[in-house]
């Protein structure tokens, strides 16, 4: 049975929702709770905590159902199978009640503590709050992996913000306002936030190393990560894709002006071997784009498809209801 640690005196300040992705966090769930209950009284006027669980298969959703029966702030959602750290937040943006939504990992790697330093930069002039680590925890090619997903959502979002973007943030309730018909398998939060502001901050907190379990993020689902990124929010592949066409046709403007030119000099043409690798250059340019295109002509009809971002199985609240949704 979950004790509900005692609250400090409430304290003067915004009302705020805090919304944490859950997948195979068993193992941290109940300190992160323990420390949430702590901190948030002395940061916040009124606040809740919606944990959404995202099938991760362990005992994640017993502990929540736990939890959310032990103390009202606590709400529970269970997604009907796994779709993904950006969809589970998106859901638990939707479902937020109070002003200011803060988002944060469940691996304790976000610490509780910092939210004040997100909080107290969320100004006048400011919609979006990161937390961006002081210093990176992960290994070289983690890190390496990581950078490259954050170039990508830097050439998605066209915002130089985007390097520094991270899973701690905070911002205004009502920029949802802004997606609240999007319907994509896709989602990428910080995107849609993009969609509705330019009013970015970023302040720089401590990181704790991750205290248990692997993350879910491998170095191929970061790479995967970025190509989707660029191109499902993101016409930066096209472009490529011209200029490297472009490129290669005045390379062929070149070569053309040299067996030219080697033909009146000398009236010979170069043979077989060059004509082959000429031929050769054009073919694979020519699949690169077509690779590219058909990447956006999928997405295009996967949207037609009208797949939704996710799917609520469960939900808990303070007086033990369960219900299907």
């Amino acid at each position: 049975m979950t004790t509900v640690p005692p609250s400090p005196a409430p304290a003067t300040g915004p009302l705020v929702s805090v919304v944490i992705p859950v997948y195979r966090a068993a193992l941290t769930l109940r300190d992160l709770y323990s420390q949430l209950s702590i901190t948030m009284p002395q940061v916040a006027a009124t606040f809740e905590i919606i944990f959404v669980e995202d099938c991760g298969g362990d005992e994640s959703w017993s502990i929540i159902t736990e939890l959310a029966a032990a103390d009202a702030r606590v709400r529970g959602i269970r997604m009907s199978r796994n779709y993904g750290q950006h969809n589970a937040l998106l859901c638990g943006i939707r479902a937020a009640r109070y002003d200011v939504i803060v988002t944060m990992d469940d691996d304790l790697q976000h610490p509780v503590g910092e939210i004040a330093s997100l909080l107290a930069a969320l100004g006048p002039d400011v919609d979006v709050v990161y937390g961006a680590p002081q210093h990176e925890q992960h290994g070289l090619l983690r890190d390496a992996a990581s950078r490259l997903t954050k170039l990508a959502l830097a050439s998605a979002m066209g915002a130089e913000t985007a390097r520094n973007v991270s899973a701690f943030r905070a911002f205004r309730t009502r920029l949802r306002d802004g997606f609240s018909d999007y319907r994509s398998p896709n989602v990428f939060i910080d995107v849609l936030l993009n969609w509705t502001t330019s009013r970015f901050a970023v302040v720089k907190v401590r990181h704790e190393p991750r205290s248990a379990g692997v993350s879910g993020y491998s170095i191929p689902r970061l790479v995967r990560h970025a190509v989707n990124l660029m191109t499902g929010f993101s016409t930066l592949p096209l472009q490529i894709s011209s200029f490297i066409g472009f490129g290669l046709v005045l390379f062929g403007v070149v070569i053309l002006a040299y067996v030219g030119a080697a033909y009146l000099i000398v009236g010979a043409v170069p043979g077989f071997t060059f004509l082959a690798s000429i031929i050769s250059i054009f073919s694979g340019a020519q699949l690169f784009a077509l690779g590219i295109i058909g990447e956006y002509l999928a997405r295009m009809h996967f949207r037609t498809m009208d797949r939704p971002a996710y799917l609520v199985s469960e939900t808990v609240v303070r007086d033990g209801s369960e219900g299907m949704c």
